[in-house]
């Protein structure tokens, strides 16, 4: 015969300190957890909403980034004008020869400074970027040391702001518009004319990647083996969302960290919850040997204490989930953004960290586990009272 969860449900409101210290404690695992899930799937969002389908990018091979790629002028020349690159409504193969590079910049609200990429793009560069859209000002002119900023990094950086100048060794650049690309990498980036960036860095005849559009998807599988085979190019082409997808690396760290802290934390959840469990049995012992004379099996006693040790966990799962939510819609409605190294490029990446469904029923199965464990030996210690002893007791 099984106890009725209404005894459950009012010894936890009866004991509602207990109750309540257990509730919270268990709360703070799981909201830390979340966040720093959250961040790690941030970045991870970032990159998968990088890059259009349809387009290959083209680095050198053994490369793992662009900013680390050379890709020389001839090998341009030489790739822009294959059969299988689409063409625009002038006639022209769209495919544009870009430059990463590195500049290093002052942080607007904190002491110091941090990399960030600046970007030497073509005109058909931004043809090949629809989801990139211009939101103030307007784009750089090539030849007058402008450069059109991402919004989000106009607000972490001195000098990226509208009307700003920004320092990229001796040369200063005009900031003249800020553009939005929709949560991708690129909203980590400063964009400018390629061949003014090749000339201001000193890369006269060498790109960092060539970004084009093939025809077709069999035109896309054509121009990709193409450039493989070829060993006189030594080149790489792969679809540019694969690229993009594959630049997680830095979320590996606050995936790490969540498991560390997440398992330390876990461990000091599990412990308080069975001290409190503990500490209900010793002040329920005459109740269960009580219960013992009724007729209630040891199974029955061990039943109900793990439900009412996950129903305490699960209070704290659902709190933990709610105050992650709370942080979330907050972080959005200010539009607070974050940065971190990138460990391919060596340059901050900015990012919003993301609180999704998968995320909170994870801290909530977490919160489940923390209750199971944390009451299966008060438990098992209550169901093997003595039932003279226990109804003895004071």
């Amino acid at each position: 015969m099984a106890l009725p969860l209404k005894y459950n449900y009012r010894n936890v409101l009866i004991r509602w300190r207990t109750t309540l210290f257990t509730v919270v404690g268990v709360a703070a695992v799981v909201s830390v957890v979340i966040l720093l899930k959250a961040l790690a799937k941030g970045i991870e969002s970032s990159s998968a909403r990088t890059g259009e389908p349809g387009n290959i990018l083209v680095v050198r091979k053994g490369s793992q980034a662009e900013s680390g790629s050379l890709v020389t002028r001839d090998q341009f020349r030489t790739l822009q004008f294959f059969e299988e690159i689409d063409r625009n409504a002038g006639g022209q193969p769209v495919v544009s020869a870009e430059l990463v590079m590195i500049i290093n910049a002052p942080r607007r609200a904190a002491p110091g400074s941090a990399n960030t990429l600046i970007r030497g793009v073509t005109p058909r560069g931004l043809e090949l970027r629809p989801k990139v859209s211009l939101v103030e000002g307007r784009w750089f002119q090539p030849g007058q040391r402008e450069v059109t900023v991402s919004k989000k990094l106009a607000g972490r950086f001195e000098g990226f702001e509208l009307g700003g100048i920004i320092r990229a060794g001796p040369d200063r650049l005009r900031v003249v518009g800020l553009f939005e690309a929709g949560g991708s990498a690129f909203d980590s980036e400063v964009w400018m004319d390629a061949d003014e960036a090749r000339g201001i860095f000193d890369r006269s005849e060498m790109y960092s990647s060539i970004l084009l559009r093939p025809r077709d998807d069999a035109a896309m599988r054509s121009l990709t083996n193409r450039i493989a085979q070829d060993k006189r190019l030594g080149l790489r082409a792969e679809p540019e969302t694969e690229y993009y997808s594959k630049q997680t690396a830095t979320a590996v760290p606050f995936n790490i960290l969540a498991g560390l802290l997440g398992t330390a934390m876990s461990v000091g959840a599990v412990f308080a919850a069975m001290n409190t469990m503990y500490a209900n049995v010793a002040s329920r012992t005459r109740e269960i040997g009580t219960l013992r004379v009724l007729g209630y099996s040891q199974t029955a006693i061990v039943m109900s204490f793990l439900i009412e040790g996950v129903l305490l966990s699960g209070l704290g799962g659902l709190l933990g989930c709610a105050f992650s939510l709370g942080i979330y819609a907050y972080v959005v409605a200010r539009g607070v953004t974050f940065g971190t190294m990138d460990f391919q490029s060596f340059a901050e990446t900015v990012y919003q960290f993301r609180v999704t469904p998968d995320l909170m029923l994870l801290g909530l199965l977490f919160s489940l586990v923390i209750g199971l464990f944390g009451s299966f030996l008060p438990a098992l210690r209550a169901s093997r009272l003595p039932v003279i002893s226990a109804l003895k007791s004071l």
